[in-house]
């Protein structure tokens, strides 16, 4: 399946009636809920089985991933996510939330949704990029490079059934595409640059229609 090719950045991306939820849990949710507003998407909080089953796409926003894996659990949301999620619906992490998605995490055994093909590693960059920005090259983003905003962010160590990497830093892999689902190291929501948010929109566009 190719992957979905997003327009240039000027152009608005295809989000009328589109309801995407971020997941309201923990973490960056009033960020990514306002970024969706300034596309002309509905952005809403999700912290239940029935208001996930509301929206087009799904956000998990950065946070901390034991916590808010736990908290899948306690409020019944991960089975049913996982299941959406292999019917097709998109799913977007964004640092804690790629690493909830993972199949590994490297040295861990916390409980994750197992969707993203990706091992990844917690903190990796250290005090290397612990809190800084990077101009990144993303396969498929017309324009500048993206400014990518790390905090004590993770790195994707492997990939394989279909994840594919969009773009690295250092060699290391920060974004990842895998069918309906996306994965970035990174907090494109703490930026001015909608580019992601508008390419996930796209997603959520083909997915419904």
């Amino acid at each position: 399946m190719p992957r979905p090719k997003p327009k240039r950045a000027a152009l608005a991306p295809p989000a009328d009636g589109l309801r995407i939820g971020v997941l309201a849990l923990q973490g960056d949710i009033d960020e990514h809920v306002a970024a969706l507003q300034e596309c002309k998407a509905h952005g809403v909080r999700v912290k239940t089985a029935a208001e996930l089953e509301q929206v087009d796409g799904l956000i998990i926003p950065g946070g901390e991933s034991t916590a808010v894996g736990t908290l899948l659990d306690r409020f019944q949301i991960a089975g049913p996510l996982r299941e959406r999620a292999h019917l097709g619906m998109p799913v977007w992490g964004t640092c804690m939330g790629m690493i909830v998605m993972a199949d590994k995490v490297t040295g861990s055994k916390q409980p994750t949704l197992g969707l993203l093909h990706i091992e990844v590693k917690r903190n990796a960059f250290g005090r290397q990029i612990e809190s800084a920005e990077e101009a990144l090259e993303i396969e498929g983003l017309e324009g500048k490079p993206f400014p990518g905003v790390f905090i004590r962010s993770p790195w994707i160590e492997s990939v394989w059934g279909g994840a594919h990497i969009l773009a690295y830093v250092e060699g290391k892999g920060v974004m990842v595409w895998q069918k309906n689902l996306l994965g970035t190291s990174f907090h494109p929501e703490l930026t001015d640059d909608l580019r992601i948010h508008r390419y996930f929109l796209q997603m959520a566009a083909a997915a419904k229609h």
